[in-house]
């Protein structure tokens, strides 16, 4: 499987509790006013979770397979930096991820990722 074949998203824990009850996540409040889910390949992870989560207790962190996504469903975008982040448009079937994780806060106030992803 290569790398590209899985991207990340970190949601609230009760987001993702939610999601379980319908089988599929539509995204943060964030992610409903951009119009799509923001996600991030495996070197990307770790900075987007720096910049946008910092400091954020009783978050999860997704890993999705994207050949389960719906068809069309998964776009590489310019984002950050002019780099391509995956994006998914419309909801997120929960079959489509592989495991799933607390992202827990370290003593030094940084996340501790799980998976090697750090």
């Amino acid at each position: 499987m290569s790398q590209d074949s899985l991207i990340y998203h970190v949601c609230r824990r009760a987001e993702f509790e939610q999601a379980r009850a319908t089988g599929h996540y539509a995204g943060s409040s964030q992610d409903k006013a951009d119009g799509f889910i923001h996600f991030s390949a495996a070197g990307q992870v770790v900075a987007s979770v720096a910049k946008h989560r910092a400091g954020q207790d009783g978050l999860m962190i997704l890993e999705v397979r994207t050949d389960a996504l719906p068809p069309g469903a998964l776009r590489w975008e310019v984002s950050r930096g002019g780099a391509l982040f995956p994006h998914v448009y419309g909801a997120l079937p929960l079959a489509a991820v592989s495991r799933s994780a607390d992202l827990p806060l370290g003593r030094d106030g940084l996340h501790v990722f799980p998976w090697g992803l750090a």
